[in-house]
């Protein structure tokens, strides 16, 4: 028997056609990433620290035993690394955990002097025909760094009894002097140099070879 269609009870109804906004499927709106800054700050300092030691992320995920995909999440700043994660990134990267946390952004101190142009100073208790050239001079830090081109006058005296603290480099220039520090004394010529605490008895004990010039940089922690 063949099947027969019935008839529609309302023959005058017409297809009910909904809006395009009910139809019409809208793209998914991707969810908006609130980035912490402080881990914005450390993905900043893992991937400065990563770059400077040419290591590539693929490279340092696998040392610190973590995902790729979770070391780049780490430097872009969407998630806020664990205690434990950051130990490893240290380890893989052979830096203390604390480098993490260091604000380089506040620290943009640059000092850039030319050749000759250094800054003369009467040091206190300079001994005469002692030239002191200042080099630079940074404000930022816990660490106070005087850099200075010393050069010696044809008048200079030696003179032995530096002492001060901090810790002293010493580059030679040019010249040859017999140079003390306590009990000891060293022959010293152009290229040598010496690195020493400052705190003991220092300075030149004899000038054999003039002229005598020679960079002095010292180190003191800032009170």
């Amino acid at each position: 028997m063949a099947h027969r269609e019935l008839a529609s009870p309302l023959p005058t109804a017409r297809p009910l056609r909904l809006p395009a906004s009910v139809t019409c499927v809208r793209p998914r709106q991707p969810a908006h990433v609130v980035r912490s800054l402080s881990a914005a700050r450390i993905g900043a300092q893992v991937r400065a620290l990563r770059l400077a030691a040419e290591v590539s992320g693929g490279a340092l995920a696998k040392t610190s035993g973590i995902s790729a995909s979770m070391l780049s999440r780490i430097e872009r700043g969407l998630v806020s690394p664990s205690v434990e994660t950051l130990e490893r990134l240290a380890n893989g990267l052979g830096v203390p955990a604390s480098r993490f946390f260091s604000d380089q952004a506040r620290r943009t101190d640059f000092c850039h002097v030319r050749a000759g142009h250094g800054v003369l100073v009467d040091r206190i208790g300079a001994v005469a025909d002692y030239r002191y050239e200042l080099l630079g001079h940074l404000l930022s830090g816990n660490l106070f760094v005087e850099p200075y081109l010393v050069t010696l006058l044809p008048g200079a005296d030696p003179y032995v009894t530096f002492q001060h603290p901090g810790l002293k480099f010493l580059y030679f220039l040019s010249g040859e002097v017999m140079y003390r520090y306590g009990a000891k004394s060293v022959a010293v010529r152009a290229g040598d140099s010496l690195l020493f605490d400052a705190t003991a008895l220092h300075g030149i004990e004899a000038i054999q070879t003039q002229p005598v010039s020679y960079l002095s940089v010292v180190f003191t922690l800032r009170e």
